[in-house]
């Protein structure tokens, strides 16, 4: 039986620089950061301290995809059009002003919409970040 989700994975450009943005700016913590011996594979993962027990794995499109498909997925971060995290947060207008004080780029400021106050950033691979201060809703608040 499955329990819970443990991991998640967002391809990024460079995962020291994505492990930065992620500590210094977005508050996540390292978890886990291993080079194999060869060298060829480096397991990246950081973690909210709110929610340790997910991981968001930082990796770069590579093997196992083909060059083909990894070539895609670098078209799409430079596009700025991958999904990357949706993360929930308690006040949407004050943390949208605290990382845009941080240099994080916005694609969309705080809206209302009928599951809450929500806000689209990009982290530093161009991965869509969605910030959602979260309302009780019903299906019929959509129409």
């Amino acid at each position: 039986m499955i329990t819970h989700v443990s991991i998640t994975s967002v391809f990024v450009k460079d995962i020291d620089a994505s492990k930065a943005f992620y500590i210094d700016v977005l508050g996540f913590e390292e978890h886990t950061d291993i080079t194999l011996a060869d060298g060829s594979y480096r397991w990246c993962t950081v973690k909210h301290p709110s929610q340790p027990e997910l991981e968001v794995h930082l990796t770069l499109p590579g093997p196992p995809l083909s060059p083909e498909l990894a070539e895609t997925f670098r078209r799409a971060q430079d596009e700025g059009g991958l999904f990357g995290l949706g993360l929930g947060v308690d006040d949407c207008r004050k943390t949208y002003e605290e990382l845009r004080s941080k240099g994080v780029e916005f694609l969309q400021e705080p809206a209302e919409r009928p599951y809450g106050v929500e806000a689209v950033a990009r982290d530093n691979s161009g991965n869509w970040l969605v910030l959602v201060e979260r309302k009780e809703f019903s299906p019929a608040d959509f129409t």
